[in-house]
C-alpha cells in the first residue's frame, strides 16, 4: 500500500514539474521582447531627451533588466541574483490630483521592483504589473502557445516548494537569496571591501587611455580653437576616445570646414545639430558626411542665434522681467531651430493676450521653456517650468503667487551648491581619492547628505581610487566605483 502511495507522489511531483517546465517554455527571449513592449514604450529613455536625470535613471535600469533577462536564457541557468530597479514611467492617461502631487516630475511616476523569478513568463508579468501595465496579451499569447486542452487551467506563478526541496537538491532558495540581498542591499562597507581590488585593477588598466583622452582632446581644443569639448552621456573611456580619434580624421579630410567651430563648445550626443545654447551637438551614430555638413553650416546660425536673443528679451520684457534661460542639462538635446519655433508661439501668444504684469515685479528670477508640458511648475532649484502652450492669464497667476517661493528657492540653491562643494572636497581629501564626483541624476541634497555620511563613516582605503555617487552600486567599466546617495550602514 505504501508503495502505491509512493508511486503516486511520484507521479503528482512529475507532473508538477512537467507544468512547471512547460510553463517556463511559454516564452522566448523574442517573445519576452514582444510582451513588454508597452513597457519599453513607458519607459524608454528617447521619450526622456528634455529630462536628462530621468533619462540616465531608465537608461542605467534597462542596462540591468536586459542582463538580467539574458541570464534567464542562459542553458542550464539555475542560479540567480534579485535585482532591485527603478523606472520612471511615462503617463500615458490622465492620472487623478492625488498621484500628480505625489510625483515629484509631473507626466512621470517612479516605480521600484525587485526581480526575483526564475523563469522569463513570470519576470515579464512581474514587470507589467509593477508597473500596472496590462498582460491580457502576454496570457493570449502564452494561451495560443502552449494550446491547453479544453478545461485545463494554466497558472503563472513559479512553484513555491518546500524547504526540503532546497536542501534535498541543492538548488538555492529564491526567498532566502531574496532575504541575503535585502539584508546586503545598500551596505557600503562590506561592498566597497568586496569590490576594492577589481576596481583598481580596472583603474590602472585604464591609465593610458585616460592620458590618451586628455591628449586627444587638449590636441584637437588647439588645432580648432574649441572653447570646450564635452560628452552628453556617460560613455567609457575607449568610446569617447574613439569619438575623438573619428573628429581628428574628419579634420584631415575636411579642415576648412571644421574651422567653423572657432570659439565653440562640441558635444558629442545623440543627435547632430546646434542645440539652444549654440553648442555644436555631434551624433555619435551619424556619419562624417553629416558632421562635415553641420560644420559648414554654421555660420547660418549666427541669424537664427540673434532672434532667439531677440526673442528672450521681448518675453522677458512681457512677463515682469524675468529671465529667459536654457539650461542645458536639463535640455540636453534641444536644438536651435525648435528652441527659435517654440519661443516665438510662445511671444505670439503673449502678444495676443497681453497679461498685466510689472514690468521689474519678476526681475532676477529665471524660467525655461518646454515643448513638453502643460501645467507650469516651480523647480527646486528655483527657476520655472513653463509649457509653451500655456495660457497668459493662468500664466500670470502662477508667475506672481509663486514669485517669493521661486525667490527662496534660488537662494537655497547657492548655499547648497557652496555645502556641496566644500562637502565634496572634504570627503575626497579624507579618503584620499583622485577623484569624488556624482551623475546628473544626483541632486545637491543627496550629494550633500552622501558625503555628510561618508566623512562619519571608517571606510576602507581607497587611496586613488574614482568614486561616483549614483543610485545603485557598480564597477564601471573604466574602474570607478558607483555607491548609492542613499547607501546603507551594516546593520
Amino acid at each position: 500500500m505504501f508503495g502505491g502511495c509512493t508511486a503516486t507522489k511520484r507521479l503528482c511531483w512529475g507532473k508538477m514539474l512537467f507544468a512547471y517546465l512547460l510553463q517556463t517554455r511559454n516564452l522566448s527571449g523574442a517573445d519576452a521582447v514582444n510582451a513588454l513592449r508597452p513597457f519599453y514604450f513607458a519607459v524608454h529613455p528617447d521619450f526622456f531627451g528634455q529630462h536628462p536625470r530621468e533619462r540616465e535613471v531608465n537608461e542605467n535600469s534597462l542596462k540591468r533588466l536586459n542582463g538580467y533577462l539574458e541570464n534567464l536564457q542562459k542553458p542550464g541557468h539555475l542560479s540567480h541574483k534579485p535585482a532591485q530597479l527603478t523606472f520612471y514611467v511615462r503617463e500615458t492617461e490622465p492620472t487623478s490630483e492625488n498621484d500628480q502631487e505625489s510625483s515629484k516630475i509631473p507626466g512621470f511616476r517612479t516605480v521600484s521592483f525587485t526581480l526575483d523569478s526564475r523563469d522569463m513568463l513570470s519576470t515579464v508579468l512581474g514587470i507589467l504589473n509593477s508597473c500596472s501595465l496590462s498582460t491580457d496579451h502576454v496570457q493570449c499569447s502564452v494561451k495560443g502557445t502552449a494550446s491547453p486542452r479544453k478545461g485545463a487551467t494554466t497558472f503563472y506563478r513559479p512553484i513555491k516548494w518546500d524547504k526540503s526541496y532546497y536542501a534535498f537538491t541543492g538548488f538555492k532558495d529564491p526567498e532566502e537569496e531574496m532575504a541575503q540581498a535585502h539584508r546586503a542591499e545598500m551596505t557600503i562597507i562590506p561592498w566597497l571591501e568586496s569590490n576594492r581590488e577589481v576596481a583598481l585593477k580596472k583603474l590602472q588598466d585604464s591609465i593610458s587611455l585616460r592620458e590618451e583622452l586628455e591628449r586627444l582632446k587638449k590636441d584637437l581644443s588647439d588645432r580648432l580653437q574649441l572653447s570646450d569639448v564635452r560628452w552628453q552621456r556617460s560613455w567609457g573611456i575607449a568610446h569617447r576616445c574613439g569619438q575623438l580619434h573619428s573628429l581628428s580624421r574628419l579634420t584631415q579630410q575636411s579642415s576648412e570646414s571644421l574651422k567653423m567651430a572657432k570659439g565653440r563648445i562640441v558635444i558629442f550626443t545623440d543627435r547632430t545639430g546646434m542645440n539652444a545654447a549654440g553648442h555644436v551637438m555631434l551624433g555619435t551614430t551619424d556619419v562624417h558626411h553629416h558632421w562635415t555638413r553641420l560644420f559648414e553650416s554654421i555660420p547660418s546660425y549666427y541669424l537664427l542665434q540673434r532672434k532667439v536673443l531677440h526673442l528672450q528679451d521681448r518675453v522677458s520684457h512681457l512677463l515682469g522681467g524675468i529671465e529667459i534661460v536654457h539650461i542645458e542639462e536639463m535640455q540636453p538635446l534641444l536644438s536651435m531651430e525648435e528652441y527659435c519655433s517654440a519661443l516665438d508661439a510662445f511671444c505670439n501668444k503673449l502678444l495676443k493676450r497681453r497679461v498685466p504684469i510689472h514690468p521689474r515685479s519678476l526681475r532676477g528670477l529665471q524660467m525655461i521653456l518646454e515643448n513638453d508640458r502643460f501645467v507650469p511648475r516651480l523647480h527646486e532649484m528655483g527657476h520655472f517650468s513653463i509649457p509653451s502652450v500655456c495660457d497668459p492669464a493662468s500664466l500670470q497667476w502662477f508667475l506672481v503667487t509663486h514669485a517669493q517661493k521661486a525667490r527662496d528657492n534660488l537662494k537655497r540653491k547657492e548655499e547648497l551648491k557652496f555645502v556641496e562643494q566644500e562637502l565634496t572636497k572634504a570627503c575626497k581629501d579624507r579618503a584620499s581619492l583622485s577623484r569624488l564626483y556624482k551623475e546628473p541624476s544626483v541632486s545637491s541634497k543627496q550629494m550633500i547628505d552622501c558625503c555628510r555620511r561618508l566623512i562619519e563613516e571608517p571606510l576602507p582605503s581607497l587611496d586613488g581610487m574614482h568614486l561616483c555617487v549614483s543610485h545603485y552600486f557598480s564597477i564601471l567599466q573604466d574602474g570607478d566605483l558607483c555607491i548609492p546617495w542613499n547607501w546603507k550602514r551594516k546593520s
